[in-house]
Formats: C-alpha cells, sequence, structure tokens
C-alpha cells in the first residue's frame, strides 16, 4: 500500500537516541597515542560506529558517526582512523566524521594497515590495493593467487623503508617493496597458516602466529628461527610485546586465554585463564607502561597491571556489557536513571542512562556462594546457577535487606540479589518438601513495599515468601492455586490483592493477607503476559490469540480490548500516567495503544524483533532489547519536548520500519524537505471564535482587563500618592557666575509672571471619542462590532472615562446611552464575549444611576435588556445544576 503526502513514515510519539551496554565486538581493537595531549586511547567497533576510551580512566572520549554497514576491519594511526564496511572503507578525523571514502575492492576487506601517507587494504580474494589518503587514489595494486598465497595477516617491519611482510594461509611469507613493486623474499614458512604477525622490540624481529598454536620468533634479515613457543589453545589470535623493560610476550587464543612467555628465559611464566569468555579478538601492551589491553567478542573491554612480584596480571579497568541475548529488563528505582538487564550468559547487570561509570554488574548466580569463596574456586562454571528468564525489583527496603528476586530457566528454587552490594543474596527461595524435579519457577513477583516475595510454578502453585529471612509464609489456595501452570500474577500497591493467572485459562482474584479466592474470570485464551498499573490499578493482559485485554481490578471487568499484532506478544509496559499501553510483538512491531480512547495511535517496526520493553518511571524514555542483540537501545519521548499529533491509526495503517538507535546521542542524518515540512495531520487546529451560534462564548481577555471594573475608585485611592512628586532641579551644564574679583554663582531666575493661568484649557475635551461616534452610527445601521473592539483595546480606566463621558453632563447624549444599551444587547443576543457584556453594564448602571430613571426611552430600554437576561441567565443555571449533579453523582456512586 502507497502512502499518501500527508501520511507519516515512522514512529509519531518516539525517536531513537541511544544505545547502552555495547562495548566491543570481534574485531580488534587500536590503540594510539596523543603526543598533544600525552595519553593513550584504545578504539573499539560496535556494530555500525566505534568508541574511543581514554586508557587513564576507560571513560569514553568519543562515538564516530555510523557508517551504513557493520565494520568488518579496523585500523589507525596517529591522524586517523580507517574503517572499513563491505567492501568500501572510511577515515575518520577527530575521532567522529568521515573525511575520506576509498571505492575499488569488489570483494569484503579484512586487512587494513595505515602506511605513512598511505595506506594498505586487502581483500577476502587476496587484492591489496595501495591509496594515497588524501587524494583517494589508487597507488598501486597487487592481485595474487588465492590458492597459492592467500594473504591472512600484514605488517611493516620497523627500519624497513617502503616494505611490508605479507603472511599466508598457506603459511608461506613474502616480503615486499611497494615503491618499486618488487618481491623482494618469501619465507617458506612452517607449512601451517599465518595467523598473526606482530613487529617485536628487536629491529628484523617478528612474531608469527601460527593455526597450530605455534608462536614463531623469526628474524626476517637472516631468515633465522631464533625461538619457538607453543600454546594448546588452538590458533594464535594476536601478539603483543611488553616495552617497560620486561622480555615478555602475551599471545592470545580462541578460548579466551592469554599465555605470557619469557624470551630470556624461553619458557612460559604465566597464564590469564578466562580472561574473556570468548576468543581473544585483539591484545595491545601500551608502550613502555605495565598494562595490557585486550577486547573480544564478550563485549568486553579490559585493562590488565602487571604489578606483582611473579609478572602475573591483574584486572585494572573495564568496561562491559553481556556477552549474550538479553532476556528481561525493567527500570529499576523511580528516578529512570537505572535499568537492570537479565542475560543468557547468567548475569544480571545495571546499566545507566546518565553516564557509563554508573554501570555495575551483579555477576553470575553461584548455587552455594560461601563454597565457592571457601575453597576458592577459580572454575566456577560448574557452580553457576542457569540465566536468569524473570524477576522483579524494588528499592523500598534495599538498604536493610534483598530487594530483587529471580527465577531461574529450569529451576524450581528463585534467588535473590542485593542492587547496594551488586551481589547474589542470602537466600533461596523454593517450597519445602516438594521433590518433584520437573516442577519449575515460571514467574515472580514483589511487592511495592519490599518485604513479600510472591513466586509462581509450573505446578500450579503459588506462594509468599519473607524477604528479610526467607521465610515461607503461605501459599495461595489449599493444594494449588490453578490446575494449570501459573503463567504470570501481580500484586497491587496496598497489599490487599492478588492476581494469578494459569495455563488454563482462568483468572483469579486473592486477598493476599488471608489466601482466600475472591473471585475468578475465565479467559477466551490462555494469558501470557501480566502487567499491572499499581496506581490506577489497570491490569493489562495478553493472550495467546495475540489480543491484548485490560481489567479495572476494583470492577474486575475487562474495560478495553486491542487487537492488531501478527505475533506473540514478548512484553508490555505502562506510560507513568497509566494512559498508554506500549506492546512489543513477535512481529517485529511496537505499538501504542491509548486507553481511554481505546485506540491504536502509535506503530512501527524494527529489523529485528523486540523480546523487552520498559518504560522510564519519569516518562522521558522507552527502553527496548531485541532478539540476538547485546544492548539496551533507549527511545526518546517525542510528546515531551514536541507537539505531537495523538490521532488514532487506520485500520489499514501500514508502519514503516525504523532502524535501531546507534551507540552515539546524536545522529548526524540530513533531513529531506519532505520530512521537514509539517503533515496534514501536524497542522494546528486554530479555533474559531465562537463554535456554534447557541454556545455561551467568553472573552479571551485578561481578568484585569473587566473583572475590576466596579472597584475602580477603591484602587485608585488605595494607590493614590501621599504627596506630589517633586521633579528635581536640572543643573546647567555651564554654571554662571558673577562677575567680579571674588568669584560667585549666579542664583537661578525665578518666574513670577503673574499673567500666566494655572486653568487647564479643557476646549479638547468638549470633542466626542470615537467610541461616542460608533454609537451614533450603531443607532443608524444597528452594528456595533467596532464599538465593541474599541472597548477592548482599553483598560479599565479608559473604560470607565469612556462611560462616564456619555452621560448629558459630560457631552454625551440619551440618544448615545440608549445606543450603548442596544450594545449590550446585541452582545447578549449573539452569545459572544459574555462576561464583557455584564461587566460593561455593571460599570454603566453604576455611573448612570440617578439618570436612568429621568429618561423614558431608557426605562424602555433596559425593560427589554431585563428579560434578556434573565432568560441567558435560566438557561446557564439548568445547565450547571445538571453538571454538579452528575458530577457529584460520580463521585459519591460506586461504578
Amino acid at each position: 500500500m502507497e502512502r499518501g503526502p500527508g501520511e507519516r513514515t515512522a514512529s509519531a510519539l518516539f525517536a531513537g537516541f541511544r544505545a547502552l551496554g555495547l562495548f566491543s565486538s570481534d574485531i580488534p581493537h587500536a590503540v594510539r597515542f596523543s603526543a598533544l595531549k600525552r595519553r593513550f586511547y584504545v578504539t573499539t567497533c560496535v556494530g555500525k560506529s566505534f568508541h574511543t576510551y581514554d586508557v587513564q580512566k576507560l571513560s569514553l572520549v568519543a562515538v564516530s558517526n555510523s557508517l551504513p554497514q557493520d565494520i568488518c576491519c579496523m585500523a589507525a594511526d596517529g591522524r586517523l582512523v580507517f574503517a572499513a564496511y563491505g567492501n568500501v572503507f572510511s577515515a575518520f578525523a577527530r575521532n567522529k566524521e568521515v573525511v575520506h571514502t576509498f571505492k575499488g575492492h569488489k570483494a569484503e576487506i579484512h586487512l587494513l594497515q595505515p602506511f605513512g601517507d598511505h595506506v594498505i587494504s586487502v581483500d577476502t580474494d587476496s587484492v591489496l590495493i595501495i591509496w594515497h589518503i588524501y587524494s583517494e587514489e589508487e597507488y598501486l595494486q597487487l592481485p595474487f593467487d588465492k590458492s597459492v598465497f592467500k594473504i591472512s595477516a600484514i605488517l611493516h617491519p620497523s627500519t624497513y623503508l617502503n616494505k611490508i611482510l605479507l603472511g599466508s594461509e598457506q603459511g608461506s611469507l613474502q616480503l615486499w617493496n611497494v615503491k618499486s613493486n618488487k618481491l623482494l623474499y618469501t619465507f617458506a614458512g612452517w607449512k601451517v597458516g599465518v595467523t598473526a604477525l606482530q613487529q617485536a622490540p628487536a629491529v628484523d624481529v617478528v612474531a608469527v602466529g601460527l593455526m597450530s598454536g605455534q608462536v614463531i620468533i623469526h628474524n626476517i634479515k637472516f631468515d633465522e628461527t631464533l625461538m619457538k613457543f607453543r600454546q594448546d589453545w588452538g590458533p594464535i589470535t594476536s601478539i603483543s610485546f611488553r616495552t617497560d623493560g620486561h622480555p615478555v610476550m602475551a599471545a592470545g587464543s580462541p578460548c579466551g586465554h592469554i599465555g605470557l612467555w619469557d624470551l630470556e628465559d624461553k619458557k612460559l611464566i604465566n597464564q590469564m585463564r578466562n580472561a574473556h569468555s570468548t576468543a581473544i579478538a585483539g591484545l595491545t601492551f601500551l608502550h613502555r607502561e605495565p598494562l595490557l589491553v585486550t577486547n573480544g567478542a564478550d563485549n568486553a573491554l579490559r585493562i590488565w597491571i602487571f604489578d606483582g612480584p611473579a609478572g602475573e596480571g591483574r584486572l585494572l579497568r573495564f568496561r562491559m556489557g553481556h556477552s549474550a541475548p538479553l532476556t528481561r529488563i525493567r527500570y529499576y528505582g523511580q528516578n529512570g536513571q537505572h535499568i537492570l538487564s537479565a542475560s543468557q550468559d547468567g548475569t544480571l547487570q545495571s546499566f545507566s542512562t546518565v553516564h557509563e561509570k554508573f554501570n555495575k554488574s551483579l555477576g553470575h548466580g553461584l548455587i552455594n556462594k560461601k563454597r565457592v569463596k571457601r575453597k576458592g574456586l577459580q572454575n566456577t562454571m560448574s557452580v553457576r546457577l542457569p540465566p536468569v528468564t524473570e524477576f522483579a525489583a524494588e528499592e523500598a527496603r534495599e538498604s536493610d535487606w534483598d530487594g530483587i528476586v529471580a527465577c531461574h530457566q529450569g529451576k524450581l528454587s528463585c534467588s535473590t540479589w542485593n542492587y547496594q552490594r551488586s551481589t547474589i543474596g542470602a537466600h533461596f527461595l523454593r517450597p519445602a518438601g516438594l521433590k518433584t524435579d520437573s516442577t519449575t519457577a515460571t514467574a515472580v513477583d514483589i511487592t511495592s513495599c519490599g518485604n513479600f516475595a510472591v513466586i509462581g510454578l509450573s505446578s500450579g502453585a503459588v506462594d509468599v515468601y519473607n524477604m528479610q529471612s526467607g521465610i515461607h509464609r503461605g501459599s495461595f489456595g489449599r493444594d494449588q492455586a490453578h490446575k494449570g501452570s501459573v503463567r504470570v500474577f501481580a500484586v497491587d500497591g496496598l497489599n490487599q490483592l492478588t492476581i494469578t493467572a494459569g495455563s488454563e485459562g482462568v483468572l483469579k482474584f486473592w486477598n493476599f493477607k488471608n489466601k482466600v479466592l475472591i473471585h475468578s474470570v475465565s479467559l477466551d485464551s490462555s494469558p501470557n503476559l501480566m502487567l499491572l498499573h499499581r496506581d490506577s490499578g489497570i491490569l493489562g493482559l495478553a493472550l495467546d490469540d495475540f489480543s491484548i485485554s485490560v481489567l479495572d481490578i476494583e470492577t474486575r471487568k475487562i474495560v478495553r480490548e486491542f487487537s492488531g499484532h501478527q505475533g506473540q506478544i514478548n512484553d508490555m509496559t505502562f506510560s507513568p500516567d497509566g494512559r498508554w499501553l506500549i506492546s512489543a510483538s513477535m512481529d517485529c512491531s511496537i505499538r501504542t495503544w491509548d486507553l481511554p480512547s481505546g485506540c491504536l495511535i502509535d506503530s512501527f517496526l524494527l529489523d529485528s524483533a523486540p523480546l523487552n520493553v520498559t518504560m522510564s518511571p519519569t516518562g522521558d524514555f522507552l527502553a527496548t532489547s531485541h532478539v540476538d542483540h547485546l544492548g539496551v537501545y533507549l527511545w526518546s519521548n517525542i510528546s515531551l519536548y514536541s507537539v505531537v499529533s495523538l490521532r488514532p491509526l487506520p485500520t489499514d495503517y501500514v508502519p514503516s520500519v525504523v532502524m535501531l538507535p546507534g551507540t552515539c546521542q546524536t545522529q548526524d542524518v540530513e533531513l529531506s524537505e519532505e520530512t521537514v515540512e509539517p503533515s496534514e495531520e501536524m497542522i494546528e487546529y486554530d479555533s474559531p471564535e465562537q463554535l456554534n451560534e447557541q454556545l455561551v462564548t467568553l472573552s479571551l481577555l485578561p481578568e484585569s482587563r473587566w473583572k475590576n471594573l466596579l472597584n475602580l475608585d477603591v484602587i485608585k485611592k488605595k494607590n493614590k500618592p501621599k504627596e506630589p512628586p517633586k521633579v528635581p532641579k536640572s543643573a546647567p551644564f555651564f554654571i554662571p557666575t558673577i562677575p567680579g574679583l571674588v568669584p560667585r554663582y549666579a542664583a537661578p531666575e525665578q518666574n513670577n509672571d503673574p499673567q500666566q493661568s494655572k486653568v487647564v484649557n479643557l476646549g479638547i475635551l468638549a470633542q466626542k471619542s470615537d467610541f461616542c461616534l460608533k454609537l451614533e452610527e450603531g443607532l443608524v445601521n444597528n452594528k456595533y462590532e467596532a464599538a465593541v473592539n474599541l472597548l477592548k483595546e482599553l483598560g479599565p480606566s479608559g473604560i470607565e472615562t469612556e462611560l462616564r463621558s456619555l452621560s448629558p453632563d459630560c457631552g454625551g447624549s440619551v440618544g448615545i446611552m440608549k445606543s450603548f444599551l442596544k450594545m449590550i444587547g446585541t452582545m447578549l443576543d449573539r452569545k459572544r464575549d459574555f462576561q464583557l457584556a455584564q461587566a460593561y453594564l455593571a460599570l454603566f448602571l453604576k455611573l448612570h444611576l440617578k439618570t436612568l430613571p429621568s429618561e423614558p426611552v431608557l426605562l424602555e430600554e433596559m425593560t427589554k435588556l431585563s428579560s434578556q437576561l434573565e432568560e441567558n441567565w435560566i438557561h446557564l443555571q439548568l445547565l450547571f445544576n445538571q453538571s454538579l449533579c452528575v458530577l457529584n453523582y460520580i463521585k459519591s456512586a460506586l461504578l
């Protein structure tokens, strides 16, 4: 279906802001030294962009602009960072913006090597191209036969001018002079593929990493092997040498282990096991410092320091996210600054939306924490708990005892966690005497007071535990709460009501204190999710038929039903005020439902199905997690800072695909002219002056222009000054003096002219004002709009002056006063400026109360006006009484 010119093409409520928890990928990092700031910087790839960190504090310095595709290779020199995507690579300046783009490869680039004013790129077809950086032109192209020499590593040996060393998957190495385009020498190799090349601190010496796990220290000047080392952890992924006076070499492996070798004694001196949970992507010793920087595909960047007596390394600083896709995310606390996330890697972490330095990991769940500490187990894989599938958190009593309860995949017992101590808690909650191995915990919740945890089991039982002591405090129902497994449940904010739902399709309401069943409701389909907005008592239920039902827990009735998702609903969240219900589904859509109107007001698609969605307690961000993604993605709420149209979407609306936000907060996106122009639905509505002729319409003038007209004499009396203001005498620029031997100042001349009169000439006041002239015209043509507009422009004092001048004693006439009363009648007939007509008439009667009874013409006009006023007031009084009656009924009656 094609969209019209006025239809929106993206989400109207949410805009991509940034991604949290992404720090590294399987691309090796790059270390740079800034001579200006005398600091080291490390650059890591994250999807389509890269991060630059200051090694000193591992603080994020810059985030680059996004590339069209994921980065597949990266390198850096002192000025630029080179990043390849597909068969194209770009050069970034200032760690952010693209300044050069190089196109010419036909296959994907997998190696980059800066080379002075040139850069060397190698693709998977073993085509080597040398580029001039600033002109972006090819300097040289060297094609290689993949079957004979497939390039797998590249190195520029120190002091070897214009020469590069190439390693191949076949095992041989070649030394080339790129300026003369000549092959200088071919090294036979060791009949095993080369995986890594690294320059040793000594000139002419190169370390060669092989597929067999061997590291060969080779002299390329004399083609002699100096020493060999072997690791049994698989191929060598990366190599680095210490340059701070210790002859140590570090070699990475696919297992996440790092071997440290002494080059003098030619032996292994230490092993850094499980430095990363995945393969070591890159490791680099900082120049003349005992610091080792490592990164891996486990989304971790770590810095190790070697200050021990035996040369072992200890973890100094790190930035770490989840190494496996997320299973659940929820905001923690009421300030909206922390997001708790559980992952398939078994860890529970907290990400800050303010700054990465506030991130913290609660670690892996351990079956027996005391036993691990007592025995000092290094490998805790055997005692780790399975991944967390569900968790609930409450910060009310976090300083007193554990405030997080979590259930694990395939486990009956639920663990407690302490957020302040960032560790697993002291209790494992499980029912006593239950020995069935097939029973598992399926749902958890924690009360708003933080004292009780409620756990649902696959056997249909729902148990309550005390969070402080871990003691079982009762169960709902005699043997079980539901015949089927407990899918979801919720506890209200006052610990009065517990709502449970089972796989048999029954929703039950229980008294929380005495565990008695109050009410049960049969559902059309089995529930999949349940979400309770505790402040409003609104319960959201996602069913297996992809529909959503909304219940009021007071009346226990369904108040809204939504349908439209084409896949299983994975998660839901309420807005803080309870007006919106946001749902995420396996059909890759996120939909926003407006509860008061019962309509769909926003919908957008994503390229990856959303697994979790949670709204900030402050309403500023929406956080999502997605299938096969390691990060938490933030979406800003546009309605907080912009005008948003919340019109219901049509039934045939087709949402568009929105890209996930990157790690940079501000994306440099050039808006086209079509998106800049406001659409038809975003044009501001101009309200007419009167919606209907039968409706009483008030004026838009402020109250100060009409409310105090009857009290002007009191206001003037209060504001009357005690004495007239004194004008200061102005001194002349040159003070005059009297001529003579002794200089004296001349006294100012006083004007004693007796003929000057102090009587003000009132001749100008004898003329009629514009208001009086408009009233005289109204007697002829019966049009008073101009006269009313003149009064609207005047202030309270000006209005009083004009109305006072209508009497014959002040220059007016009886005809003008009659015209004024007709003007008031016209305003009441049209039902416009209703309060102004009342205020003007009240002031008129107050000023001319003595004149009106003596003029029959004015008495006749006032009689007509009185009946008109009475008719309008009776109509308004009836409407007021009806509204007050309905309002009192709503307040007192229980609906």
